[in-house]
């Protein structure tokens, strides 16, 4: 997989998503880090716009030490989780017809993460320049929705095969 070729495929992924990931079939693990990585830092910058408005909002807790607890988070603990998700959910799938090898399933989480941070970005920059209302939760919907259904299809795609 080339750099060119990444923001293509995360585009085709809102509208193909199973096909993509099939097509990532077989990362090595390196790979599947980075995708992982990428994501959460793309994440960390969707965070910036809300807290520099909650920081002026409420000065008492600066900007640096908000981001500071995002970048813990983001970058530290959500990778964890992400690998916990992705072995939770392989593991419950040998339930199934079609379970989903350990590998594929971090290969269909990880990719949606990165698939949907263009709308985490969007979210991101609505929280901070619009912030609550109804615009944001149409942002934040959009981009659950679409993790959600990458996800799935992707799962879906890779289920069953060895």
């Amino acid at each position: 997989m080339t750099r060119a070729s990444i923001v293509p495929r995360i585009l085709e992924s809102w509208w193909a998503p199973g096909r993509v990931v099939g097509s990532l079939r077989g990362l090595p693990d390196r790979a599947l880090i980075v995708v992982l990585m990428t994501a959460m830092l793309i994440f960390l910058v969707a965070q910036a716009p809300v807290h520099q408005r909650a920081a002026q909002i409420d000065p008492s807790v600066p900007f640096q030490a908000r981001m500071g607890g995002a970048l813990l988070a983001v970058m530290f603990m959500l990778p964890l989780l992400a690998y916990a998700v992705a072995a939770l959910v392989s593991a419950l799938s040998r339930l199934t017809p079609r379970p989903v090898a350990p590998q594929d399933s971090r290969l269909a989480l990880f990719w949606a993460l990165l698939a949907v941070a263009p709308a985490m970005l969007l979210a991101g920059m609505t929280a901070g320049l619009v912030g609550p209302g109804p615009a944001l939760s149409l942002t934040r919907g959009l981009a659950g929705l679409g993790f959600l259904v990458i996800w799935g299809a992707g799962l879906r795609a890779l289920a069953g095969k060895r």
